[in-house]
């Protein structure tokens, strides 16, 4: 919404709306992200930055975005704001969030990436980056005080003082430098270096470009390790693939990829692709053909909470940081192998912030951390057979794409039968649209225990909360008594049957999410679709005792 302290000038023809902090970076509909809001933002960050002196005057900014149609608008804008804060710019193009950040971190630079990551095309974000890595919750206090400071600046230019027209956007279009390669070069050695001889040379992979800003690195990292790679799907449509949403459709149009692709050039061992910034990964294992299984799937998604596991086994990690929505196979294989584990709250800041705690702590020499959607970061420098990967505290996808294919080479089996491994829960996430913010929170006030509890017995708690649970997640829907709640980022519950249902609103877009966990594929699967039924699933049921 617009900001009461900094009212709007005369000159503009539109109320303007102020962009908000999602669980990463900035993020808000692209017909309010014109370039004024733009430059104030990105400004505004970098006002910060050099206050604290992460960066100098004179300093070089790196600047990237997606392949969304907003993005290049979006992207000039920012330009004229990184000049105008005494920064000078380097164009990386479009290439992913990680390779951005790798490169501004290696040269002690700050980063502008513009990107809204998976969310639909109609929205867009800005991601700001310090010398240090991505801008942290600790962070967004201070720049949000330098971005209403510069707000307050522009508009209180007149018409004819001020860079930008009534609707907001440039009066004279910013002109981007021309790109420079070396960020993207930069991101293919590293993977190229430290997977020589990995095993993956040979296998037969299938790329899903769609509008993914990483669509051609991928086939070349891949390629140059020695995979032989086919590619598919690309389209100059925005496709928002949301990694912890990998819907039944979605499956069905990368199985029709697989047939097309089989039918033309033979067997394949696997389907990779990455969301819209290329910072989650996508993998898919293709099944071999089994008369048993006459119309079976032939291909299977793992999602990314349980791809990171065999990442952590593969960099050999002693601490994990994991968000608290992650399936909760993830603590139970940690746990085994003796490996700390270190819960936090739903995004990579949090992440982050929790990796530099056990890096901190100095009892750990590999430090990993990752996210439901399978986002990958390291915390620390790891060695591998190739070579040495550098600490990238970052959200990644070409990490844990190339951990599996290596490891399941390496043992010599295919995908499935690697993923079969693992332990045996299973996991599934889905999604309400258009769910404003204020009935999200009305849903988790009616799911909550007593204040400042974070997680919490059931059988403890008063009658009246687990009345409410038990009204919503019956036992005729197959849920067993609730037992635990644990209000970190959202509402888990934990059931006496070994069911888990994770309810909260999403952190950057008008929507509310379920995840859940189970003991059979089947099962976790159920619980969503109990959740997202219309028009009286769970989710709904919640909305209307919750009085949104």
């Amino acid at each position: 919404m617009t900001d009461p302290r900094a009212p709007a000038p005369a000159f503009l023809d539109y109320a303007p709306v102020s962009l908000g902090f999602g669980t990463s970076g900035l993020r808000g509909l692209v017909k309010d992200i014109t370039d004024l809001e733009a430059y104030v933002n990105v400004q505004g960050s970098l006002r910060y930055l050099l206050a604290a002196g992460d960066v100098r005057a004179g300093s070089t900014v790196v600047l990237a975005g997606d392949l969304r149609p907003s993005s290049e608008r979006i992207m000039a804008a920012a330009a004229r704001a990184i000049v105008d804060a005494g920064c000078t710019v380097e164009n990386a193009g479009r290439i992913p969030t990680p390779a951005l950040i790798l490169h501004a971190m290696s040269g002690r630079r700050a980063g502008v990436m513009v990107s809204g990551s998976h969310i639909p095309f109609d929205r867009n974000g800005i991601k700001l980056s310090k010398s240090t890595g991505e801008i942290l919750k600790s962070d967004e206090p201070g720049i949000a005080r330098e971005v209403e400071h510069v707000r307050a600046e522009e508009y209180g230019r007149t018409a004819e003082a001020s860079r930008f027209r009534a609707d907001g956007m440039l009066k004279v279009p910013e002109m981007l430098p021309p790109v420079d390669p070396s960020a993207e070069d930069a991101y293919v050695r590293r993977y190229v270096g430290a997977f020589a001889g990995s095993g993956i040379s040979g296998l037969r992979i299938l790329v899903y470009q769609h509008s993914a800003v990483g669509r051609d690195i991928l086939p070349r990292i891949l390629g140059e390790l020695g995979a032989h790679v086919m590619v598919a799907g690309r389209t100059e449509s925005f496709v928002p693939i949301d990694t912890e949403n990998i819907t039944d459709e979605e499956l069905d149009r990368i199985e029709a990829l697989v047939v097309r692709a089989e039918s033309s050039d033979g067997p394949l061992d696997a389907v990779v692709s990455t969301d819209g910034d290329s910072d989650r990964p996508l993998v898919v294992a293709v099944l071999r053909a089994d008369p048993q299984r006459p119309s079976g799937r032939r291909v299977r998604f793992l999602p990314g909470d349980l791809l990171g596991i065999i990442v952590a086994e593969l960099l050999a990690a002693d601490a994990v940081a994991v968000p608290i929505s992650a399936n909760d196979a993830v603590e139970r294989r940690m746990t085994q192998r003796g490996v700390v584990v270190h819960k936090t709250k739903i995004g990579s800041p949090y992440v982050i912030a929790a990796m530099d705690q056990l890096c901190r702590a100095a009892r750990h020499g590999r430090v990993v951390g990752w996210e439901a959607n399978g986002g990958f970061l390291t915390g620390t420098d790891v060695s591998l057979a190739g070579g040495t990967l550098a600490a990238l505290p970052t959200r990644d996808a070409v990490l844990p794409i190339l951990a599996n294919l290596s490891t399941a080479a390496r043992e010599k089996v295919d995908l499935a039968t690697l993923w079969g491994r693992l332990p045996a829960r299973f996991g599934r996430a889905g999604l309400l649209d258009d769910i404003p913010v204020a009935v999200g929170r009305a849903v988790l006030a009616l799911l909550a225990p007593s204040a400042g509890v974070v997680e919490r017995s059931l059988r403890d708690a008063d009658a009246e909360l687990r009345a409410r649970i038990a009204r919503v997640f019956r036992p005729d829907l197959g849920f067993g008594e609730p037992i635990a709640v644990n209000v970190l980022d959202g509402a888990r519950i934990t059931f006496a049957n070994g069911d888990v249902a994770h309810v909260r609103p999403s952190g950057n877009a008008p929507q509310l999410r379920i995840y859940s966990n189970s003991d059979s594929q089947a099962r976790a699967d159920q619980i969503v679709e109990l959740a997202l039924r219309e028009p009286d699933g769970i989710l709904r049921q919640l909305i209307r005792q919750a009085g949104a």
